[in-house]
């Protein structure tokens, strides 16, 4: 369990002991209530639950699935159709070279999210997913190296400290294999 998940699994918790209710009685609550907006449901539940405004942010959330902290990627034998899927399913040939090629450099852990999976060892090296219709984007742990006009960097305190974006299989070259192998080699 990452340490967002931990936060929300407490974060919730607590919201049941402070609130003396389980949380099915409490989404159960939601839905009797009939509203419908984030707004209205997140200030019902601070007026009657007598929450917090984070953890009645969190609790709406939560009732409503509308954060992907707390979605569940598809169910499938195949995770990559729900990320390559429509008008995005040109891409996947890119997602394909690039995990055939990175399977070479030794085990890995692929973890699917909603739009990309998150690639680990001991810690995640890298992203891998779709960012738009026409390109795959790449992030990249790794520190230290500078950046290139095809290497961004990233804002600090991102999810990765490097982006490259893929527009075709033929851009999955010994280039950008060689910084994928310097954060799969730094992840350990």
């Amino acid at each position: 369990m990452s340490n967002v998940d931990q936060a929300l699994a407490t974060q919730l918790a607590n919201i049941e002991k402070r609130s003396g209710k389980t949380l099915a009685e409490l989404v159960a609550a939601v839905k009797a209530s009939g509203l419908a907006k984030h707004g209205e449901i997140r200030d019902m539940l601070k007026e009657t639950v007598k929450l917090g405004h984070g953890d009645a942010n969190t609790l709406t959330h939560y009732a409503m699935k509308t954060s992907s902290a707390f979605e569940a990627p598809a169910a499938t034998d195949d995770p990559l159709a729900a990320i390559y899927t429509g008008a995005k399913e040109h891409l996947r040939p890119i997602h394909e070279k690039l995990l055939a090629a990175i399977a070479k450099f030794g085990e890995f852990e692929i973890a699917p999210k909603k739009g990309y999976v998150s690639l680990r060892r001991k810690k995640q090296f890298a992203t891998v997913g779709p960012a738009t219709n026409s390109r795959v984007d790449i992030g990249l742990n790794m520190k230290g190296v500078p950046a290139t006009d095809r290497l961004a960097e990233e804002p600090p305190k991102g999810m990765c400290q490097y982006k490259v974006r893929v527009t075709s299989a033929a851009e999955v070259d010994a280039e950008l294999l060689a910084w994928v192998r310097l954060a799969f080699d730094s992840a350990v």
